[in-house]
């Protein structure tokens, strides 16, 4: 009998310690300390799922190396590969639907209407016949209407600089969450391998566009597991193809 027991009391811890699970608390992005109930947590390896209880915490069987996707309502979906099984914090952004504010000039037309006074349309109208300000205007007459001939390079030289706005915009949002920490933080990559990451696996502004929101999580998640498939050599290359975004 006591010998059953010593054995029960050895075995016990063993048995605790075989099982693999993570810990963690989920909180709102903006407000950190709004633990955040509800939350859906899948482990897409194993494909085991549960939620946060009303203090935001949760407790799913994982194994190093998983990846867990966390999904709320009104919040975007993120995904954490686990380097580890130790207690996580995550910070959920909530979706929001805001809209650029736009000036909208309203233009009365009647049937005597004349040319509208465009300057930068007059501006590309000089500069195409010499820049003659004596001149007789180049207008074409359609219908009684009189259009700036130069109102075509004009809106031409507008897309050329929303496309360039539009780059701008999308480098900036890949600077700001394909950061050293946030792939430290995830890989535990550091020093120069790093930085050969970053240069191997830096997102394209076609992948960030094709998917909106991009989950930069995710992608680091599984650009890290590409990176462990490469030699030594390999990986201090810089002009590998970039991963694909699904």
């Amino acid at each position: 009998m006591y010998k059953l027991i010593i054995f029960l009391l050895l075995a016990s811890p063993t048995a605790v310690f075989a099982q693999t699970v993570t810990t963690g608390t989920v909180f709102d992005f903006s407000k950190k300390t709004l633990s955040l109930p509800g939350v859906s947590i899948r482990n897409l390896n194993s494909k085991k799922s549960t939620s946060t209880n009303k203090d935001g915490k949760y407790t799913i069987s994982a194994n190093v190396g998983d990846l867990l996707e966390f999904s709320a309502v009104g919040y975007h979906t993120d995904t954490l590969y686990l380097t580890n099984l130790l207690n996580r914090t995550i910070y959920l952004p909530a979706k929001t639907n805001s809209l650029k504010d736009v000036d909208i000039t309203a233009v009365r037309m009647n049937s005597q209407i004349t040319d509208a006074k465009d300057p930068l349309a007059e501006k590309y109208t000089l500069l195409g016949t010499g820049g003659n300000l004596n001149r007789k205007r180049m207008t074409d007459k359609v219908g009684g209407l009189s259009l700036n001939l130069g109102y075509g390079k004009y809106k031409r030289q507008q897309r050329k600089e929303a496309d360039l706005e539009e780059k701008e915009m999308y480098q900036d949002e890949i600077d700001e969450n394909f950061t050293p920490k946030a792939i430290t933080d995830l890989t535990k990559l550091e020093g120069d391998e790093l930085k050969n990451f970053m240069i191997i696996y830096r997102p394209s502004i076609e992948a960030v566009k094709a998917e909106r929101p991009f989950r930069y999580a995710f992608y680091i998640s599984r650009a890290f597991a590409a990176w462990n498939k490469l030699t030594l050599q390999e990986r201090k290359l810089q002009d590998l193809p970039k991963l694909k975004s699904n």
